[in-house]
């Protein structure tokens, strides 16, 4: 790791920003479009596994990705995210069929299954302990940055040419992103060549225990996110919202202006100080966004939980980080990231079988996600000594 004094602002740090922030962009963008785009196919009562389906894959991935992050090295692993989002984006248009749209969403989560695993290790490997809480919030500002001009740049290009168009321009996003991992320093310095043998995973590669309790706050608080993916564009249509991307839009920006402030609030007062407020924002923002019956209302509550996440994301990234054996970081990363995925597509999965199109049925799914919400919170409110004590080790 470099010195205490080094500099959070750097090219490295620069370049991963940008990197993330065109990499988000590139499957954000086809979100708010796909639930749509599968009902033209005949498959609406699929709508659940959009999302259930891509974070199969990106939590499978995870255990083989943590282990060749920390073997073969950061920067190959963030390109293999990379190119899966470019391959795809060219596979849409040729797989027209149901099955081969499922197939093909099972393909494109692995590119989440890697980048962001290797990524959080960069990161950590690049920025003193001292300031890993702003470092990831700041990260986290750029890859949320993808998340809003993503799904509101896709729903522009879907309007105005066609959905097809846009799946190119998801994989010139990722196509750029590669592009600029070619110019990035590798940080693991003893690192070994790829070979097939270091795909065999035994079961004590899967899981760090080190970071068991942020995987479990991650994994209930990102239930909701699951639900959210698969219910806002249905939700925000029939409010009346007809640019399908204005939501996610709307609660990323919330969430970029709060992430300036939220890493360094973490690294000041502690993650799980910070979380149990982040929770707690984040509860009441899905009761908020199942009350809503206007386009204002559901706009409001995509502000409250933008704040909520922008809080909550990097003090729980933060706090893995800490938890962590700095030789163990990309196993540790990828733990978060199997409970993170897990979490989403739990919730997506949920949310489609709760819903079947029927839209008066959505308001009891964001209010479900409030419940589980708060069973994390109640679960650091009861450990928050111990809690608090591995946080400050």
């Amino acid at each position: 790791m470099l010195r205490q004094h080094h500099p959070i602002y750097n090219w490295s740090f620069g370049l991963l920003c940008l990197s993330s922030l065109l990499f988000s962009a590139s499957f954000n963008m086809l979100i708010p479009e796909l639930p749509a785009y599968l009902s033209a196919m005949g498959g609406a009562e699929y709508k659940g596994l959009i999302i259930a389906l891509f974070t199969v894959t990106a939590g499978i991935s995870r255990p083989f990705s943590g282990k060749l992050t920390d073997t073969i090295g950061r920067v190959p692993v963030m390109a293999v995210g990379s190119i899966v989002c470019f391959v795809c984006g060219f596979l849409y248009p040729v797989l027209t069929t149901v099955s081969g749209f499922l197939f093909l969403r099972l393909l494109h989560g692995f590119s989440t299954g890697f980048k962001p695993t290797a990524t959080a290790a960069y990161v950590a490997d690049i920025i003193p302990v001292s300031r890993w809480g702003e470092a990831i919030g700041i990260h986290g500002l750029c890859f949320s940055t993808g998340m809003a001009i993503g799904p509101a740049i896709g729903s522009a290009i879907t309007a105005y040419y066609s959905i097809n168009v846009l799946f190119y321009c998801s994989s010139l996003f990722a196509l750029m992103s590669i592009v600029i991992l070619m110019n990035m320093k590798e940080t693991v310095k003893i690192k070994h060549k790829f070979s097939f043998s270091l795909l065999k995973i035994s079961p004590n590669e899967i899981i760090e225990g080190r970071v068991l309790p942020a995987a479990l706050v991650t994994f209930l608080s990102y239930m909701g996110y699951g639900v959210l993916l698969t219910l806002v564009p249905d939700w925000a249509d029939h409010l009346g919202i007809a640019n399908k991307g204005l939501f996610f839009m709307t609660f990323t920006i919330s969430s970029l202006l709060i992430r300036f402030v939220a890493g360094k609030v973490s690294d000041q007062y502690g993650r799980v100080k910070v979380i149990i407020v982040a929770l707690f924002i984040l509860g009441v923002a899905f009761i908020l966004i199942g009350y809503a019956t206007s386009v204002g209302m559901l706009l409001v509550a995509s502000v409250v939980y933008g704040i909520a996440t922008g809080v909550l994301s990097p003090a729980t990234n933060a706090w893995t980080a800490d938890l962590s054996h700095p030789d163990r970081r990309g196993k540790a990363m990828a733990t978060m990231y199997i409970a993170l995925e897990a979490g989403i597509g739990l919730g997506a999965l949920f949310a489609g079988w709760i819903y079947q199109d029927v839209i008066s049925n959505i308001p009891l799914n964001f209010y479900l996600s409030a419940g589980v919400t708060f069973i994390a919170l109640f679960y650091v409110l009861v450990k928050r000594k111990k809690l608090m004590k591995k946080d400050t080790q």
